[in-house]
């Protein structure tokens, strides 16, 4: 047997096209890093003219949108999350017109596209922070940042305790216009990355007009960038004092996590319920339970949330179901569907991050070296998991490659501000966003026109992980997505349904199924262990990501599941019969 679909099934329809499911309950999200997805005038840097020369490509691996970090302009503190000016594209990725060309052409190809927006901080280039240092204390542009005079005799010690996740204080001091030692301000992230102030009503009245100003351009959504900072505790209270924090703020800090961040959200679903189309918002939230997650996505605020909780769970069968329960039940009450992800531009890649010691909750650190094979895998197996549960699922360019975590970047290569800062975040990040392999035997893959260098450098052994290279292999990782993005698309008991049932496994074994009408129609086993694993067999299989031709092709009533194997299968008395349609997406036009 060959992990090709048999040819013997028939289509149902999904869902009742009377009322349909709206699309982001269900969707599958691909990331795109811009600056490492695909370089279109050859400098070594991704554009924006590279992102549209490439939707084929995307349209091809079967997402419904993509999620697009930021482009606009910005002096590049922070690989552009340091904003100058949040209505103008950035030169280096191109130009406005492009940004739209990127919006039209994906609605042409059947995707929607978010963007990411950075409502925290500005860049400390932003015309605002430079009025605000010109005109010294007192001045009212001030007050649109957290401005504070320092502690002791001189102002010489910051306004509080709080620490930069980039390490060090999240105060910086300034000097006054006549040369003096001035007033510090407040960054909790990189000392060009100012906090605004939300408390001050022209902040809340900008962000308003820049969501208005990328709706009316098309966007389907925005990704918020730190949504759980926005509001800072009143007065601004030592993180030492948080433990006086009210009870209902138990898990908040006093930057992060602040019931009055609420507000923002309820307006802004205003304005996005204002536009045609399911416009949404998406929380970057990182809190400390999936209850604190879940009132970010009540019915009158933002649509999805990032589930950190999934991404940094370790690979063990009662770990991976205790979050998947407690994520949907949670998800549940507030009427929200349930995201997963397994990877994105601030953690280690799963392909390796899964095999290193710590396994998901290793997602910050440095990487670690790992078995590639096996690294391979464990990550092959864990995207099936992830596709097959209900509700949205992200993926981070280059996952579908089965790209691995590049650990021995140069010192002199890095780029992450972390990096360059004692205890910040262990400054690590680069390895993930490495540019993409799309062809060739030697760097850049196929990445520019020109040939020259990437931003950030590939390594030497990447030719047979490139598209070129995997799009000639049936058995290749990009097929494998590209075969489950369609299963998923089509299969009426996947998707947003929440119709999950756990069923009895061996030890070392996940096993769920899903079910239409009531009718169990969809099972997929998980195989987390090191050793193969004889399971019951639960019918016919559909897509595994090992290969089918490893199982046994008779009707035994077991099989042995290999190690690290996600298989997918139709029970053999179901009465859902389907074959998924291609391609997963028709041009609009």
């Amino acid at each position: 047997m060959t992990d090709q679909l048999t040819d013997e099934r028939v289509r149902t329809v999904k869902s009742d096209p009377a009322a349909p499911t709206p699309w982001w309950r269900e969707a599958v999200i691909y990331q795109i890093y811009p600056r490492s997805f695909a370089d279109a005038n050859g400098d070594g840097i991704g554009d924006l003219p590279g992102v549209l020369s490439r939707l084929p490509y995307l349209h091809a691996l079967g997402v419904d949108a993509i999620w697009l970090s930021p482009f606009y302009v910005s002096p590049q503190a922070d690989a552009g999350y340091d904003v100058a000016d949040y209505r103008a594209v950035d030169p280096v990725f191109g130009t406005l017109a492009d940004a739209e060309a990127v919006i039209r052409d994906a609605h042409r190809f059947g995707m929607r596209v978010i963007v990411d927006l950075v409502p925290n901080h500005s860049s400390d280039q932003h015309d605002w922070f430079a009025r605000a240092i010109a005109g010294g204390p007192g001045s009212p542009w001030r007050d649109r940042y957290h401005f504070r005079p320092g502690q002791g005799e001189h102002g010489e010690s910051p306004p509080n305790d709080w620490q930069s996740l980039f390490g060090g204080p999240a105060w910086t001091r300034v000097d006054n216009p006549d040369g003096t030692p001035g007033e510090w301000y407040l960054h909790l992230f990189a000392p060009e990355q100012p906090d605004f102030n939300w408390d001050n009503p022209a902040v809340i009245d900008e962000f308003r007009t820049i969501l208005r100003f990328w709706l009316d351009r098309g966007v389907d959504g925005f990704r918020v960038d730190v949504a759980h900072g926005l509001v800072k505790a009143p007065g601004l209270p030592n993180l030492a004092d948080a433990a006086q924090l009210p009870p209902s703020d138990v898990g908040a800090t006093p930057y992060f996590d602040q019931n009055d961040v609420h507000d923002i959200y309820r307006q802004w679903r205003h304005i996005l319920d204002e536009y045609p189309g399911d416009r949404i918002g998406v929380a970057e939230a990182w809190v400390p339970t999936l209850r604190r997650l879940s009132n970010y996505v009540r019915l009158n605020e933002l649509h999805q949330a990032f589930n950190f909780a999934y991404l940094t769970v370790g690979w063990e069968p009662a770990a991976q179901r205790r979050v998947i329960d407690e994520s949907l039940q949670t998800m549940r009450t507030v009427g929200a569907p349930a995201t997963w992800v397994l990877s994105n531009h601030d953690v280690v890649r799963h392909a390796t991050r899964l095999l290193q010691a710590g396994g998901g909750e290793a997602a910050g650190r440095r990487a670690q070296p790992v078995d590639a094979v096996a690294g391979l895998r464990r990550a092959r197996a864990a995207s099936l998991l992830m596709l097959a549960l209900p509700g949205s699922a992200y993926l981070y360019q280059g996952e579908e490659l089965g790209l691995p975590e590049v650990i021995d970047l140069p010192a002199e290569c890095r780029k992450d501000p972390a990096f360059f800062r004692v205890l910040g975040q262990d400054g690590y990040r680069d390895g993930c966003r490495v540019p993409l392999p799309w062809g060739g035997d030697r760097p850049p893959y196929g990445f520019g026109p020109a040939g020259g260098p990437s931003w950030l450098p590939q390594p030497q052994g990447w030719a047979a992980l490139s598209v070129a290279a995997q799009e000639a292999d049936a058995h290749s990782t990009l097929n494998l997505y590209r075969r489950a993005l369609a299963l998923r698309r089509e299969h009426p008991a996947l998707g947003a349904a929440d119709n999950l049932e756990w069923c009895d496994a061996a030890a070392g074994v996940l096993a769920f199924q899903r079910s239409v009408a009531g009718v169990p129609a969809f099972c997929c086993t998980v195989n987390m262990s090191d050793a193969p694993v004889r399971i019951r067999r639960p019918g016919l299989p559909l897509l595994s990501s090992g290969r089918l031709d490893e199982l046994p092709v008779d009707d035994a009533a077991e099989v042995l599941l290999p190690a690290d194997t996600t298989v997918w299968w139709l029970p053999a008395d179901t009465t859902v019969r389907w074959l998924p349609v291609q391609p997963p997406h028709q041009p609009t036009r």
